[in-house]
């Protein structure tokens, strides 16, 4: 048998899942950490790297123990990883301090020295304030103001991924589609950036030499080492395979391979992708990030805390589903259908704003939820979360489509959300598109595997590598009398909340410094 290993590094959990060339999950094993993260203050987010160590060790050898799968059969591993949480190790590759998350809402001092001609252009195009957020949010930033010790002893600043390279290959190398953070990256030349001609250097002014080595998705990095291998159980010498981030190889798994087909990723952040041969800027100044496919990009409109909420919502609301759930050995989602059945469509008007994490082009926004009537209990509360979580998506879809000028015609759901029939029926009336779902919900560890296959040599290309190993189960078509409540609710309602409350939430903020600025 031909396997192929990935490993999934994600916020909560990390998961060893294993691939046949045909893209069948062969088994997995998922391991959840004993916190998500901590929190030394609030708004911060960090974890002890040792905590994703001691979850690779125990996802590899739980699956291997289990025995369908064989060390002999396993010929490569790759890792796809959340993005944006930062690294920082010494002269030895030893961890300075915990790992810094992509959730943390710390913001350092802005002490940018720009050129001249690069503060002018800024202000022409109206991206000063951008760049001033940008550079505060950047975790390198904060360290060299915060930590100074630790910055001078930083040998190598590097992103989870590249951090789990080096852990498995005991090289410096990250994959160039891993490569979404506040760095000093170029991502429409998709290589670090030069200060001649960019101004990413200055926002996020780390040394290069600090910096990894960046090849492109499908390299083979190097073997596991003798350590890793016996971290791991594998054999010493398999092949490392650079990959993506863990969106990046959601879309690829997702069959998204150009503008028409768009990758909605349901999980802790909420993300709608495309993959684009042209650079494109859905958002003005958010960047369009580099593909799994190399050369390719990845536009991308983001709701942070996205299926977050779902969780959020379980911890406060939903105990008994979730002890259902347990006894039955399912996943909380599907017993939280029933609340969904409970409920209309349009949820009788209680409409949710699903910005519990501010963005770059939101840095002062909250969440809100408006319309609340004595109709309305938890069912209620729950459809509003998932009916603004999918306006988002279709406000985004707005976004990627007006810059591609090629219409969505298809949307392939991916992530935890996913699981559920209901939501994803949802998300179809509300973004009145087709949407579809893999044969696999760990699309990201499917991703990471067709790379591995591709860079193995099973396959002449990726759009090759997709259709052998991409099928889809299940179809939602929408529904004209639902699409049609739904739009004038977006139009009416949803698209008219932000704008409105914006000036409460910065009112919110300056009076409470809540979220730290």
């Amino acid at each position: 048998m031909s396997i192929v290993l990935s490993i999934d590094c994600g916020t909560q959990s990390l998961k060893a899942l294993a691939f046949d060339e045909n893209g069948n999950l062969i088994d997995m094993c998922k391991v959840e950490y004993p916190q998500p993260y901590v929190s030394p203050k609030p708004g911060w987010a960090e974890q002890d790297l040792s905590v994703y160590e001691s979850a690779l060790s125990k996802a590899c050898r739980t699956l291997l123990e289990k025995g369908k799968v064989k060390v002999e059969d396993v010929l490569a591993i790759s890792v796809t990883s959340q993005r944006d949480t930062c690294v920082f190790l010494d002269k030895d590759g030893k961890p300075l301090r915990p790992a810094i998350l992509w959730l943390d809402q710390r913001m350092a001092e802005y002490d940018i020295k720009l050129p001249l001609h690069f503060k002018i252009g800024f202000k022409l195009v109206g991206m000063e304030k951008a760049a001033i957020i940008s550079a505060k949010k950047c975790k390198a930033n904060w360290v060299r103001q915060n930590e100074p010790e630790i910055w001078k002893n930083t040998h190598k600043f590097l992103l989870l991924s590249g951090w789990f390279n080096y852990l498995l290959s005991g090289k410096f190398v990250d994959s160039v589609a891993s490569q979404i953070g506040h760095i000093p990256f170029n991502y429409k030349k998709q290589t670090w950036a030069d200060p001649r001609t960019d101004f990413h250097p200055y926002l996020f002014p780390v040394e290069k030499d600090k910096l990894p080595e960046l090849v492109p998705p499908g390299t083979i990095i190097g073997g596991l080492t003798d350590t890793a291998a016996k971290l791991t159980g594998l054999r010493q010498g398999t092949p490392v395979v650079a990959s993506g981030s863990d969106k990046g190889c959601e879309t690829l798994a997702a069959g998204c391979v150009d503008e028409s087909t768009a990758c909605a990723s349901l999980g802790t952040t909420l993300t709608l992708q495309i993959t684009s041969s042209k650079y494109l800027e859905p958002i003005k100044f958010m960047p369009s990030y580099p593909a799994v496919i190399p050369g390719k990009f990845n536009p991308e409109v983001e709701i942070f805390r996205g299926f977050w909420m779902v969780t959020w919502f379980k911890e406060q609301f939903a105990a008994p589903e979730c002890q259902i759930a347990k006894e039955k050995n399912v996943s909380a989602e599907e017993v939280l259908e029933e609340l969904l059945l409970q409920t209309q469509p349009g949820s009788f008007g209680l409409v949710l704003q699903p910005y519990w994490g501010a963005g770059l082009k939101q840095p002062e926004a909250r969440g809100a939820i408006v319309g609340f009537g004595d109709v309305h209990n938890r069912a209620y509360l729950y459809r509003s979360i998932i009916e603004g979580l999918a306006y988002a998506l279709k406000d985004a879809s707005e976004k990627i489509e007006k810059v591609s000028k090629i219409p969505i015609k298809a949307v392939v759901a991916t992530g935890g959300g996913s699981r559920s029939n209901l939501v994803c029926q949802i998300l179809s009336d509300v973004m009145n598109k087709k949407v579809l779902r893999t044969h696999v919900y760990e699309a990201a560890g499917l991703g990471a595997a067709i790379v591995c296959f591709h860079a193995l040599g099973f396959y002449k290309d990726f759009e090759q590598t997709t259709k052998k190993m991409v099928r889809y189960i299940h179809e939602c078509v929408p529904d004209p009398e639902r699409s049609s409540l739904y739009q004038k609710l977006y139009e009416s309602v949803y698209k008219k909340l932000y704008p409105r409350l914006r000036p409460l939430y910065k009112a919110m903020q300056r009076i409470t410094n809540y979220p730290e600025m």
